[in-house]
């Protein structure tokens, strides 16, 4: 296998030779076919047998070995963040390699947020930032979709990052982003506007499930100013299931 290393990447069955070796092998041996990746990053992570074995050096090697191909991302991880085999690379990244080692790459895309949220790939990018990041990250995040967040609640991509945040926020968070919920857009209150879409209904699900004590009053107080509207369409009886299920379990 020796010298061949990054051919067989691209190959369909000889990918998983590779996968396979950088499972069972560890230490300077596993060390020594990594570095035959190297200067070829971008092909692998490009390829759709390459992106595997790439994957799979994130997932099994230290981080110390794969330090070069963190490198390589940098500059290029918005780009990346929106290709179907490089979100994935991402990903993989965020989650198993130390804030230390991946924390000019996160700040790349943070930078990017605005972008990722209405991608069909980059939006699972940053919904792993909000995820495996650290608060600050989140904060980021927040700062860039600050009164936006009703407008990417009915986006079919945005929606599910609006989500994250909700779930894996600090309590000031979901505050600030109840204030946007319970508010106005356009003349018309926010969470009517909300639960009448059918990305927004979920986003208001989620607020209902992962805000606790006077937030979730509050919230629940809001929506039932509109009960008989919400009576009307689909979504609202969802809603309404959703709070009789919460309020049945606080009893």
């Amino acid at each position: 296998m020796r010298g061949r290393v990054f051919a067989l990447s691209l190959d369909m069955y000889g990918c998983r030779v590779v996968q396979k070796a950088i499972e069972v092998i560890e230490g300077e041996l596993q060390a020594v076919l990594l570095q035959e990746l190297e200067g070829h990053v971008m092909k692998c992570v490009r390829d759709q047998n390459g992106n595997h074995v790439i994957q799979k050096c994130i997932e099994r090697a230290p981080g110390h070995t794969i330090q070069f191909i963190v490198d390589d991302f940098l500059g290029h991880v918005v780009p990346l963040a929106t290709h179907p085999y490089g979100c994935r690379v991402i990903q993989r990244i965020l989650e198993n390699c130390r804030h230390q080692q991946v924390n000019m790459m996160l700040n790349e895309i943070v930078e990017s947020t605005k972008d990722l949220v209405h991608d069909q790939y980059g939006n699972y990018v940053v919904q792993h930032v909000l995820e495996h990041g650290q608060p600050k990250d989140r904060s980021g995040v927040l700062e860039r979709l600050r009164w936006q967040l009703v407008a990417l609640s009915q986006h079919k991509f945005a929606s599910n990052v609006v989500e994250k945040l909700l779930q894996f926020s600090a309590h000031h968070t979901r505050q600030v982003m109840l204030e946007e919920f319970t508010g106005e857009v356009n003349g018309q209150p926010a969470i009517l506007v909300m639960m009448r879409d059918a990305y927004g209904n979920y986003v208001i699900q989620k607020a209902l499930d992962v805000c606790q004590g006077s937030d979730r009053e509050r919230l629940i107080a809001c929506i039932k100013e509109h009960l008989l509207a919400l009576r009307k369409f689909t979504y609202g009886k969802h809603i309404i299931a959703h709070i009789d299920k919460l309020e049945s379990q606080m009893a």
